[in-house]
């Protein structure tokens, strides 16, 4: 299906919870979120009407997300009836890894196609810093057990904070060197923590790229542009919505995991899919794409979203 941008909307981000058994800095208060009652959240059963109906509009490709998916209940039922939807789904998880040493094989048994791992630092003591206390040993057993397991293309996810880890990006690429992954610079966005965060924590990835085109070819892979440098097994992905808004290619909806499709990130448009099945479900979320608005206003007013982004899925 397109939006009224004519862009074709294939790409669902489905959030199964809020909650995470960490509480990074640029994702959630520090004092963590007030845990919801069950009947505001999704269902099983619900998340996976809402894959059919996106399915049943076009959307072949759904990332589960969170909080920490991980830590949902049932979430391993939730991808067997994803897969069992049709098999040319997609099914991806975006996890922080902590949780992949005990799941990663479960995972795969489910259907899950690929892995995102989130993953800020190689230092311990700033990615404790980072996570509020998570433990980088664990993350990287999470990492190993999904690659032993049989993930191909894992992406490791960093978010590039100035003053905290920028220093960490050339240790980043080192990686790419002996490891098939495609690490991922992220730069970091004003939303909901972070909003009022100091200008110089927003750091632009624009040197890095200068310094990447110098040594590597680049292709696109979706909104991520991609570099192998020279004898390296893995790539070099960068996303930049500050300095390189792609919001005109954009081809994503979200929903929440309290059933609110937002058809953008930064929108505070949200339409209330809880409750809604067969025909009514499909309209809701047809609408909501025809609701995606052609770009956000970062530059201009900044997010309107008052959700941090624990709420809203990633």
């Amino acid at each position: 299906m397109k939006d009224s941008y004519n862009r074709q909307i294939k790409y669902l981000r489905l959030s199964v919870t809020d909650l995470c058994n960490y509480r990074c800095i640029y994702c959630m208060p520090d004092e963590g979120v007030e845990k919801k009652q069950h009947s505001e959240m999704l269902s099983i059963e619900e998340l996976t009407e809402i894959a059919k109906a996106s399915y049943a509009l076009g959307i072949k490709k759904i990332r589960l997300t969170g909080g920490e998916p991980l830590v949902r209940k049932g979430i391993l039922t939730l991808c067997e009836n994803i897969r069992a939807i049709a098999p040319d789904i997609e099914m991806t998880l975006t996890t922080n890894g902590s949780l992949l040493p005990d799941m990663a094989d479960q995972l795969k048994e489910a259907g899950v196609d690929r892995l995102n791992i989130s993953l800020d630092s190689l230092d311990q003591g700033t990615y404790k810093k980072i996570t509020r206390g998570g433990d980088l040993e664990t993350a990287i057993k999470g990492i190993k057990a999904a690659e032993k397991t049989g993930f191909h293309s894992i992406k490791i996810n960093t978010v590039v904070i100035g003053g905290i880890n920028v220093n960490a990006i050339y240790d980043f690429i080192l990686m790419t060197k002996d490891f098939p992954f495609q690490v991922r610079f992220i730069e970091l966005m004003p939303v909901g923590v972070t909003k009022d965060w100091d200008i110089n924590c927003f750091v632009s990835l624009n040197p890095l790229e200068t310094y990447l085109q110098e040594h590597a070819e680049m292709q696109l892979d979706g909104v991520t542009r991609v570099y192998r440098m020279p004898g390296h097994k893995g790539t070099v992905g960068l996303i930049s919505p500050l300095s390189h808004s792609f919001c005109p290619y954009c081809d994503k909806i979200r929903v929440t995991a309290d059933g609110k499709l937002k058809p953008c990130l930064h929108s505070d448009t949200e339409i209330d899919l809880r409750g809604l099945r067969g025909d009514d479900l499909i309209a809701a979320i047809e609408r909501g794409i025809m609701d995606k608005p052609y770009s956000h206003n970062l530059k201009a007013g900044g997010t309107e979203t008052m959700r941090c982004m624990n709420e809203i899925g990633g």
